[in-house]
């Protein structure tokens, strides 16, 4: 038996803290050191060599005590209760739920109090304000603001009547200088009066409040102008915006102002009701489309029930959840709204500019990039992020979170950067469009950066993604280096494995340099011709006259036919009687050339006129005479067919006949004269027929 004392019950105490050190994982070695140390020592007392030293009585105490039975049937009981502890998650849910219980219990109790803190808060300020010779806190608010309103009114009545050659600056004053000049009056005038403490709170908070709230209705009014937001969204948004800064200002004064922390959360949670009520007000009522009554339905039910989740993330503090959720919905629309609107003012400053120049590009895109900026500091701001003391407390976490925020600063510039540049190359492929059409050695220059253009888009794309890639990953903590040199091998096997590939990509590269073809010209290669409509890094694309489209991979066209190439010539052959006036139409084949050359439609495409050679052969019906003119390619056809119509037409009016097979018919019953009628015959019937086209 133990014996009952202060010495027993120090002891008692320490061999508790003992095994709850035990317990924690850092004694255990000691322990066990201890008690192989207790059941040694008889062996060690019976050693003639060296005799043990004396022991100090508490310690003799203490090894007395730990040898005793009842002790370490304590000490196993002790240690079987703990090692049945709850698990931690439970715990935590135990735990939280109890948290919870109170938290609801004493705003519940809170409840009944909010008038009367309401009421002795407003009368502790007026009381301030009295006994400072201040008037009441909302006449001072009211005053102070009436006399921002009246500095606002003379701006409006000297400046924004002024003219400015800059319509973005006109609206940019008309809307915006306003607030402005309300904002800086309002300021100096507060700043300039020494306030009571409590009055002084309550007339900050609200002013500031009152001076956002007003920047956000001037903020919607472009929005709106640029149809980014209906009617019906902006008077929403605005109310929404107005009882939100009412409450951002009124639990921001309730802490100076000593209203009880129970008290100032019901008020947030009156306000964060409220808000909820307009949000869901503002889907349920929103213009829709009466045909689609049951699907709009639906999508109000499932956006109210969304918007009361992200109530509940706000009310039990989970901030991240909450404007995750925001974002969610938020976000892109704001960001279309925004790309609208820096395109409609973009569009007033530079209206000669499409949607695809850089100015616009760099307006639009610039201003959705400060958008991204602005709500990512907005989640820093709201998580309190501070990189000195996570950096401190969890190095892998801080690392984490850098890299995140890199990556999207980074994101932006590669999008910001390729935007820009497509933007570039789309306007030189626009320009070379229309410089194309004139027939000069510009027009062929045109063309070719036509042709090398789209590849050297395609060509910085991939750069841009694969270098923004590997910059996030490096700044995640990626370790970019073996990635790099595993690409390299297997692009090294993937070459090897697919030489025809690699022979494509290699010919079409050596086509390009040799500038071989170019986009809208009519080439043949083998049993492939067509006109080249577009480029890829290993085939080009011909659209055959007649429709069919081939892909020919640049291994496979070998030696190339150019049919578009700076100008062509045409030769035509056309067959006469024997007894034709070669001079006579000579003379009006070249009467027939002056009058092609002349023509507004055929003669800018003619490079020489049509004129015939002379007697390129004399054949069994009559004598071949050829013909020829020089032209822009590809336009041959339509001037030869003109020119067939020209001559037909003067021949025939100036006598002269095609030539037209004959036939003999001789037979042993049939004499000369009788074939010489026939003969006679059949010709004047020839001749009444019309000449058949050569």
């Amino acid at each position: 038996m133990l014996v009952e004392g202060a010495p027993t019950r120090a002891i008692l105490s320490l061999s508790a803290r003992l095994f709850l050190a035990f317990s924690h994982g850092l004694i255990p070695f000691i322990f066990a050191f201890l008690f192989m140390a207790i059941t040694q020592q008889p062996c060690h007392a019976q050693s003639p060599e060296t005799p043990p030293a004396p022991l100090p009585a508490k310690v003799s105490e203490l090894l007395h005590l730990m040898n005793d039975p009842e002790l370490r049937q304590w000490l196993e009981k002790r240690q079987a209760a703990e090692q049945q502890r709850p698990a931690i998650a439970e715990t935590m849910i135990e735990t939280g739920e109890a948290r919870a219980r109170t938290r609801y219990q004493a705003l519940r109790s809170a409840i009944p109090t909010v008038p009367a803190q309401i009421a002795a808060a407003a009368s502790r300020v007026r009381e301030q304000a009295r006994n400072s010779g201040f008037a009441p806190a909302i006449v001072m608010f009211t005053a102070l603001v009436c006399v921002g309103f009246t500095a606002e009114w003379f701006f409006k009545k000297t400046v924004v009547k002024a003219r400015f050659q800059n319509p973005l600056v006109a609206y940019a004053v008309g809307e915006f200088g306003p607030w402005v000049t309300f904002t800086l009056v309002s300021s100096a005038v507060f700043l300039a009066i020494d306030w009571p403490p409590l009055l002084h709170v309550v007339i900050l908070f609200y002013l500031l409040a009152f001076i956002i709230a007003r920047l956000a209705f001037a903020v919607c009014k472009p929005l709106t102008d640029a149809g980014a937001l209906s009617a019906f969204g902006t008077r929403r948004i605005r109310v929404f915006i107005a009882v939100l800064a009412v409450a951002g200002a009124t639990t921001s004064v309730a802490r100076p102002l000593s209203v009880d922390r129970d008290v100032e959360t019901i008020i947030s949670y009156g306000f964060s009701i409220l808000l909820l009520l307009i949000a869901i007000e503002a889907v349920w009522r929103r213009p829709a489309n009466a045909t689609v009554a049951e699907q709009r339905t639906v999508v109000s039910v499932l956006y109210s029930i969304y918007m009361i989740c992200l109530w509940f993330f706000w009310a039990i503090n989970f901030l991240g959840l909450f404007w995750a959720g925001i974002y969610l919905i938020v976000l892109p629309r704001l960001l279309t709204a925004v790309g609208r609107t820096a395109e409609a003012f973009a569009k007033g400053h530079w209206p000669n500019d499409d949607k695809n120049s850089a100015r616009m590009v760099l307006a639009i895109r610039g201003s959705r990039a400060i958008v991204i900026v602005a709500a990512s500091a907005w989640v820093i701001f709201i998580w309190h992020y501070n990189p000195n003391i996570l950096a401190r407390e969890n190095p892998t976490i801080d690392a984490a979170v850098r890299g995140a925020l890199k990556s999207i600063i980074i994101l932006i510039l590669a999008d910001l950067c390729w935007q820009l540049s497509k933007a570039y190359i789309d306007a030189k492929m626009g320009d070379v469009d229309s410089a194309a059409s004139s027939p000069s050695a510009e027009a062929a220059r045109a063309t070719r950066l036509r042709t090398l253009l789209p590849i050297f888009r395609n060509a910085l794309a991939a750069v841009v993604i694969a270098a923004a890639v590997l910059t996030v990953l490096a700044e995640m903590g990626v370790q970019i280096g073996p990635l790099i040199a595993g690409a390299g091998i297997f692009g090294v096997a993937v070459g090897f494995g697919s030489q025809t590939l690699v022979k494509d990509i290699v010919s079409g590269i050596f086509y390009l340099m040799d500038d071989a073809f170019r986009v809208g010209e009519y080439i043949q290669s083998g049993n492939y011709m067509g006109t080249v409509e577009s480029f890829s890094l290993r085939s080009v694309r011909l659209r055959h006259h007649r429709g069919p489209v081939f892909t020919v991979p640049f291994g496979e066209l070998g030696a190339v036919q150019n049919m578009s190439r700076d100008w062509v010539t045409d030769k035509f052959l056309l067959r006469f009687p024997f007894n034709t006036d070669v001079a006579k139409a000579k003379r009006i084949i070249k009467q027939i050339g002056e009058q092609l050359k002349e023509d507004p439609e055929i003669g800018p495409q003619i490079l020489e006129t049509l004129e015939m050679k002379g007697v390129e052969q004399i054949g069994d019906f009559g004598v071949e005479l050829s013909f020829a003119f020089t032209a822009l390619p590809g336009r041959q056809t339509y001037i030869r067919r003109q020119a067939y119509t020209m001559i037909r037409d003067a021949f025939i009016e100036n006598g002269i006949e095609f030539a037209q097979p004959g036939a003999q018919v001789a037979g042993e019953e049939r004499s000369d004269a009788t074939a010489l009628t026939l003969q006679k015959k059949w010709g004047e019937q020839m001749a009444r027929s019309p000449s058949p086209r050569t």
